[in-house]
């Protein structure tokens, strides 16, 4: 694989894909990008978990100047969680070089985006409802767009966007550049790329299995508000070596790293706000050993270099297969086992099965674990540790202290002693958690032009991402 330093793209973008961990190329990037940043249309086949946000993200904001007040660049794409997700990632590659992207889809309120747009963002991520609703508006206009690019195009043509997007198209500037990405190239497709695309050069990625084969998936039904107790049941049951938690927020995952800490694990946290500096620092403890579990979120953990995973654990049920596969992705690595654990409550069940059908296998389901079984599993591992003592022979300068020991006539209560220090109990400390609504599965959504929300709210509560008011879990 390439690295990014050979494209020739400019430093501020550089600086970002370090600062973002990716440290070389995925196959549909490398083959991509040098095309997409000659100006040529692009029509890449690749599927989910592949990279293709960077494929065509990269060459996008490097045709995007931060001091034009107008869109130069758009991404339309077949769902709301989507939108969100390529905007964050468009914005955490064009940190430095001062590009914003804003995402614009249905169910959001209209009169924060309308603010949001006065800002002059460069980038617009949308779904084709809502920006059609905006152009309509003439709120987003798009005559001096020079790039524009179609994600899952195939998604959203069987979601019967397709009238939507011949429309967009015809309203944005001849002479634009245009990228399209789709898992399949059905001739419905392959009718769009005719007729709104110039000679558009074709990059396939082969289909494969897009989960590591060496990973053990397994899911656990349980309730949000015994999530947190749940996964720390299965680390104590675990014990894993090196461990990443992933939470769906920076907020959920400060959280976690807060609560974790308080109940005695070797912990720390990484995302999107934490320094350079900050950041490597935690990655050394990771790699190193000092700390066991790292709390992350997506896309602070995207092209992390890290070999020595044990367990992955999606405390919150990825919001789509990409997701999931850059997740499960951190383990099960050169060839050594892993095991990633997704906890899923029974509102989240369809949107579990989604991603089984992405990934083309199951993901068999297990029971949490009891206290009592967590405890002796604990009890085992805690006699399996002083045998492995025993057989490397490191316990002889200690024999004499235990004759005396045992010349007490306390042998079993010595044993039952040691035993207990160095068991790791389950610690029932209370913590709080703020109770996160889950993502809505694409089968259970009704079609984004309804602008139906895609979280659920109690009467009274306020709407919004950043609206949910922190609540106190008794249980935790």
């Amino acid at each position: 694989m390439s690295t990014f330093y050979e494209f020739g793209i400019s430093e501020p973008v550089i600086r970002a894909t370090t600062t973002m961990g990716f440290e070389e190329t995925t196959s549909i990037q490398e083959q991509a990008i040098p095309i997409a940043l000659s100006g040529k249309d692009i029509i890449g086949q690749a599927q989910t978990g592949t990279g293709k946000t960077a494929a065509f993200g990269i060459p996008m904001l490097e045709k995007c100047t931060p001091d034009r007040p107008f869109v130069q660049g758009l991404v339309i794409t077949p769902t709301r969680e989507l939108a969100v997700q390529v905007a964050e990632e468009l914005n955490s590659l064009g940190q430095y070089k001062r590009i914003k992207a804003l995402p614009i889809y249905g169910g959001q309120d209209i009169e924060r985006q309308i603010k949001a747009l006065k800002k002059k963002p460069q980038i617009i991520v949308a779904t084709p409802g809502r920006l059609m609703d905006h152009m309509r508006r003439k709120l987003i206009r798009l005559q001096q767009l020079s790039v524009v690019v179609l994600d899952e195009a195939d998604e959203m043509l069987n979601m019967g966007f397709r009238e939507d997007i011949e429309t967009i198209l015809t309203e944005v500037p001849d002479n634009r550049q245009t990228m399209l990405f789709s898992a399949t190239m059905p001739q419905p497709i392959r009718d769009l790329a005719q007729k709104f695309m110039k000679e558009p050069e074709f990059v396939k990625i082969k289909s494969k299995e897009m989960t590591v084969p060496n990973t053990d998936q397994y899911y656990y039904l349980t309730d949000e508000k015994d999530k947190f107790d749940s996964l720390c049941r299965l680390l104590d049951l675990h014990s894993p070596d090196a461990a990443i938690v992933f939470g769906r927020t920076k907020r959920r995952v400060d959280e976690l790293f807060e609560a974790l800490n308080k109940r005695g694990y070797s912990v720390e946290a990484i995302h999107g706000d934490l320094t350079q500096s900050k950041r490597d620092s935690v990655m050394k403890k990771f790699k190193n050993g000092t700390i066991e579990i790292l709390v992350a979120t997506d896309v602070a953990a995207r092209g992390l270099d890290i070999g020595s995973v044990t367990h992955v654990y999606n405390f919150d049920i990825p919001q789509d297969p990409d997701s999931y596969v850059h997740r499960i992705g951190r383990t099960g690595r050169l060839g050594k086992p892993g095991i990633a654990a997704t906890f899923v409550s029974q509102r989240e069940r369809g949107h579990l099965a989604h991603i089984e059908r992405s990934i083309k296998r199951n993901i068999i389901r297990k029971p949490v674990p009891t206290v009592s079984e967590t405890i002796e599993r604990q009890q085992r591992q805690a006699a399996d540790k002083l045998f492995k003592v025993i057989e490397k022979n490191d316990h002889l300068e200690y024999k004499d202290l235990a004759r005396e020991l045992l010349d007490s006539g306390k042998a079993l209560d010595l044993i039952a002693a040691a035993l207990k220090m160095i068991t790791r109990e389950p610690d029932q400390t209370p913590v709080n958690i703020t109770i996160e609504k889950p993502w809505v599965t694409k089968k259970s959504r009704p079609p984004e032009k309804r602008s139906r929300p895609t979280y659920r709210h109690k009467p009274g509560s306020k709407k919004g991402r950043s609206g949910h008011k922190k609540k106190h879990n008794p249980y935790m």
